[in-house]
């Protein structure tokens, strides 16, 4: 393995969430009582955590299998150019400069990602957008994997 991320969500929406969930339970205490808060508060902390990990679960690994972005799988066959782009180009890509058909694992947390043509004829995809904190050395990771693989092009 040359590259291992995990696209986990940052402490500032952990924040958030801890203080959505104090804002929702004080409410229902108020109206509900101190029992129905308490149970309240183990479901809504529970809720808020589950959707916090669940969002930042997806890990985006290079390999000599291909490049990994969450349960997708680009085989180094199929795998063209590589582009980095920081966070303008990111947003330019997800925004005018994109293509619709274009497969995406981006977070609006991390500023930067890696572009990579899909060569395969078949795949109806033309491209992957990845996002990435370190997009220089996921490109890096990607450019060198691919050179030594055996199907690598």
């Amino acid at each position: 393995m040359s590259y291992s991320e995990q696209l986990r969500v940052p402490a500032g929406w952990w924040a958030i969430g801890l203080f959505f969930g104090l804002t929702f339970v004080t409410a229902v205490g108020f109206y509900a009582g101190p029992e129905i808060a308490g149970a309240a508060a183990l479901v809504t902390a529970a809720g808020i955590a589950g959707a916090l990990l669940w969002y930042g679960r997806p890990r985006v690994l290079v390999d000599p299998e291909g490049l990994h972005a969450g349960d997708a799988v680009l085989e180094w066959a199929y795998a063209g150019e590589v582009l980095v782009h920081d966070r303008a180009a990111t947003r330019h890509r997800l925004g005018p400069g994109a293509d619709h058909a274009a497969w995406l694992l981006v977070r609006a947390f991390v500023p930067g990602s890696v572009e990579v043509a899909v060569t395969d004829p078949a795949d109806p995809h033309p491209y992957w957008l990845v996002s990435s904190r370190n997009p220089a050395l996921l490109a890096d990771a990607i450019e060198r994997s691919r050179a030594i693989s055996p199907s690598g092009s």
